[in-house]
């Protein structure tokens, strides 16, 4: 069982990048998947996450507007969409799955993939 994050990567300010997070062992579908970032000298911020049945999505305000998330449950895998980055967004992010709501509690962690927004 396991949650793999990928699509990091060094960009500049008003970039995009695109991160997948890809389940093995576990059907996607089930579970809600949130994003969090860790930044140097900061706590873990939960940036978003996406409900298992209805598709409804969440947003830190952070973020809104810029990020969008989304799932492919026929590939197992969410993703956010990250669009004119800025240098704040500069962080290691991963991606979790909690059973079916996001409100539950995340069980399961990927590992992370760093971002990088630098001029």
């Amino acid at each position: 069982v396991q949650l793999q994050a990928s699509g990091g990567g060094l960009v500049q300010p008003g970039d995009s990048l695109r991160l997948s997070c890809a389940a093995s062992g576990i059907t996607l579908a089930n579970y809600a998947i949130g994003w969090f970032r860790k930044a140097p000298g900061k706590e873990r911020e939960g940036v978003s996450c996406i409900e298992s049945s209805d598709g409804i999505t969440y947003y830190s305000d952070s973020i809104k507007g810029r990020f969008t998330i989304s799932r492919d449950n026929a590939k197992n895998t969410v993703y956010l969409q990250m669009n004119n980055l800025k240098p704040e967004d500069t962080a290691v992010y991963n991606c979790a799955a909690a059973y079916d709501r996001c409100r539950n509690g995340y069980d399961l962690w990927g590992q992370g993939t760093l971002v990088t927004v630098s001029s």
